[in-house]
């Protein structure tokens, strides 16, 4: 059986297809655990951090938490301190509006929506090989077929046992289409389960986070307004 494999290992173009179909369904797998790798526990860790800072309103220490932390919501917990503390320019000279608590939290899920985006990359080439893997290995197949009867055909001879041979080993490219297929489809599955449920997490996390911040929005505003005003007065003082 492993010296036909081989053989059939060497002449069908199918079989190699489906082998490199398994390597990268394992590898993109692979590199999603790895990704995805205790983002519960950072993304509660980043949540409290950034709401002790907020209460305490000192902005500079919440987004130095967000910058210092290796998970992917810190973006998400940075798009509404970004906003408190830069004024954006305006555009064609018209002044920029300030910031609001609707307009932070609007750009808070925007980046969420992206955060959530990013967990799930890489998942498509799970699902494509596990619709895709089969088809290739049924195609290998047929050709495999056709090709016994064509050395049939050519030698003259007749019979079952002339290309029982051909067949057998044409079907083992069924069967290995059908494996990778089965195995890209398992893991598919387990992981976008998982992916599902750190959104969700994630979700959560990011709603708790606006209802701080929309709670705490007049001691945050004022404080981001703080340090400007210290800035003006100086400069005013300077040119005066």
């Amino acid at each position: 059986m492993d010296q036909n494999l081989l053989t059939l290992m060497k002449t069908s173009v199918s079989l190699w297809i489906i082998a490199a179909c398994s390597i990268l369904a394992v590898a993109a797998a692979l590199e999603r655990v790895i990704a995805l790798w205790g983002f519960s526990g950072k993304a509660g860790a980043l949540a409290d951090a950034v709401g002790r800072a907020l209460f305490r309103g000192d902005l500079d220490d919440a987004r130095a938490q967000c910058e210092r932390s290796g998970s992917p919501a810190a973006e998400v917990f940075l798009a509404a301190l970004v906003g408190l503390g830069t004024r954006p320019s305006g555009l064609a000279g018209r002044p920029a509006p300030e910031p609001t608590a609707e307009r932070l939290g609007a750009a808070v899920e925007r980046e969420r929506q992206r955060t959530g985006l990013k967990l799930k990359r890489g998942l498509w080439i799970l699902a494509t090989v596990g619709a895709t893997a089969p088809f290739i290995g049924l195609f290998g197949t047929v050709v495999g077929i056709m090709s016994a009867f064509q050395q049939m055909a050519q030698t003259g001879q007749g019979g079952f046992a002339v290309v029982a041979a051909g067949i057998s080993e044409a079907l083992i490219t069924t069967a290995a289409g059908i494996a990778v297929a089965v195995l890209a489809v398992v893991l598919y599955n387990a992981i976008n389960t998982h992916v599902q449920r750190l959104t969700l997490q994630l979700r959560l996390l990011t709603e708790e986070y606006l209802e701080l911040v929309k709670e705490l929005w007049p001691t945050l505003s004022a404080g981001a307004r703080a340090p400007e005003a210290g800035r003006g007065g100086r400069a005013a003082a300077g040119e005066g």
